[in-house]
């Protein structure tokens, strides 16, 4: 990795059962985005969301259950229309 890049980044392992990574890659290829911007979409809106103490104030959420896993067809660069 590039020097300059160190600098700018970090890598953040994420465990989780693998029913639940594939739903939210098919999520993601979905909308056509990539599963590393939504997690630093959704970790810039934690932080920006304030300070740890008003955040424990608010009533925690059950984690959403897994929904069954659907085919999502993979877009292809090479598809051609027309």
């Amino acid at each position: 990795m590039p020097v300059a890049l160190q600098l700018k980044t970090a890598r953040l392992t994420v465990l989780l059962d693998p029913a639940r990574k594939q739903a939210f890659e098919l999520a993601c290829r979905a909308d056509d985005t990539t599963p590393s911007q939504v997690l630093r979409n959704l970790i810039r809106d934690f932080l920006e969301a304030g300070s740890a103490q008003s955040r424990a104030a608010r009533p925690r959420r059950k984690p959403a259950p897994v929904p069954p896993v659907a085919s999502v067809p993979a877009k292809r660069a090479n598809a051609r229309t027309g």
